[in-house]
């Protein structure tokens, strides 16, 4: 068993918000029950609970429980409460964590309360000896992000500055690093001699709900692709790491990154679901994109001409995540009775179950003509159920290891690379719920793209 050390307590600004209550309470408990947490957790919020009613907010949070680990849990809860605008919040703070050594500060507020938390933190002196943690979105846009950066570097250093992209506290995404870099099966072909293009396709079945006047402030690019799915791009494209160090790691993420063209217009697709102007919250007029398929090049010696494609939506036929890498196709071909034959393709597969598949060609028995045999491994069957992502991710919090956060200059790159496709003027096109976007959305991959799989069986 392998106790998280690092901090002497976590200050979780937005105790009682929706993050809190789906995903870090009950993350907290599974480390808590695992026995790898146990420390001081204070919940600042502006509530009328008291500690009773955080410890009973707590409790339906992680499912009604009432075993050991909860009762251990509640014991370290701690609770401020108070406005995040005003300095009494933060000198009773203060007087809370008073000898705890060194505090993790977890913002999971609105990104429009950043700024004061930070502020409020430094002007009590908890910004010393301290680290600040904050959740995506990091700015709308380069300019925002920049100013935004530059007022958090007022009060917390790089070094003591951490933002959260929980996609890469997933399982999944790490097991591609692991399969690229732990296996000499795929680092001599995973280069522009061997692969035709790649593709990356996010797809939710679901629309967007009663979260229409956020999700029209913000658009399929904002939400998923300028976070998500870059670091997805940039992990799938990096160069191995010179060492373990996580600098190295994040350095090798950075220089991919650096050299993926900004995206032009004439390379993405933008679609809207029918119905979506008549969400509630969403401007009648609204110009926002539901769906979005874009075309990604990468100016350097391994992927120089290779096509990496992008498509991501709401109300889509299925919910997945899937990482396609098109082989090319042999030079010759020796089977007079199949001209066309299908490349090879390798599959990573990461919601909602994770494998990786490889679809190669056999033989079809008694006929002169090749036929996909897909070779697959389900990592659950394998593995069993698979760590989520926020226990990683508070795990690095309280450790302090950087890797699975976005550096600063990642996350200026990734907005570099979408800016000129934000904010199109241009009306998104119509596309039917449960459809794979506008029909102009195939022109995008060459070919038109993958099938995506369903399952492993």
């Amino acid at each position: 068993m392998k106790v998280i050390k690092g901090a002497g307590a976590l200050v979780l600004f937005g105790i009682t918000g929706d993050l809190a209550r789906k995903m870090l309470l009950p993350a907290l408990y599974q480390l808590t029950a695992r026995g790898e947490l146990d420390l001081p957790i204070i919940g600042v919020a502006k509530t009328d609970l008291d500690l009773d009613g955080l410890r009973e907010h707590a409790r339906a949070a992680c499912g009604g429980a009432r075993d050991a680990a909860f009762e251990k849990l509640a014991g370290n809860l701690r609770l401020v409460a108070g406005d995040y605008r005003d300095s009494a919040t933060f000198a009773r703070l203060r007087e809370e964590v008073a000898g705890k050594g060194f505090l993790v500060h977890y913002l999971a507020v609105p990104p429009a309360f950043f700024t004061a938390v930070a502020e409020g933190l430094a002007g009590e002196g908890l910004n010393r000896d301290a680290r600040l943690v904050v959740e995506k979105p990091f700015g709308s846009d380069l300019e925002s992000a920049r100013a935004l950066n530059a007022e958090l570097l007022k009060y917390f250093d790089e070094d003591h500055l951490r933002r959260v992209d929980h996609f890469l506290g997933k399982e999944p995404v790490e097991d591609l690093m692991v399969f690229r870099f732990a296996n000499m099966l795929l680092e001599p072909i995973w280069n522009r001699n061997y692969i035709r293009s790649i593709q990356i396709t996010m797809a939710e079945d679901f629309d967007v709900a009663d979260r229409g006047a956020f999700y029209d402030a913000n658009g399929a690019i904002r939400d998923v692709v300028q976070n998500h799915l870059m670091q997805l791009l940039a992990i799938l494209a990096m160069d191995p790491p010179p060492s373990k160090d996580a600098r190295a790691q994040l350095d090798e993420k950075w220089r991919v990154l650096r050299a993926v063209q900004a995206v032009t217009p004439a390379d993405v697709v933008r679609g809207q679901y029918e119905g979506y102007l008549d969400t509630k919250g969403v401007k009648k007029d609204s110009t926002t994109e539901t769906f979005v398929a874009l075309r990604a090049y990468i100016d350097n010696w391994r992927w120089a001409g290779v096509p990496f494609c992008i498509r991501s939506g709401k109300a889509l036929p299925v919910t997945d995540l899937e990482i396609v890498a098109e082989l090319r196709k042999p030079p010759v071909t020796l089977f007079e009775d199949d001209p066309h034959l299908s490349p090879n393709l390798v599959r990573f597969r990461l919601q909602p179950d994770a494998g990786v598949t490889f679809d190669v060609l056999a033989k079809e028995p008694g006929q002169q003509r090749t036929r996909v045999v897909p070779v697959s491994v389900d990592f659950t069957k394998v593995f069993g159920p698979l760590e989520a992502a926020y226990q990683r991710i508070l795990t690095d919090a309280v450790s302090g290891d950087p890797r699975r956060f976005a550096r600063f200059d990642l996350v200026e790159e990734s907005w570099r690379i979408v800016q000129p496709i934000l904010d199109l003027p241009d009306r998104p096109l119509p596309y039917p719920k449960g459809s794979w976007g506008p029909k102009e959305a195939e022109k995008i991959a060459p070919g038109g793209w993958h099938e995506i799989s369903t399952s492993f069986d």
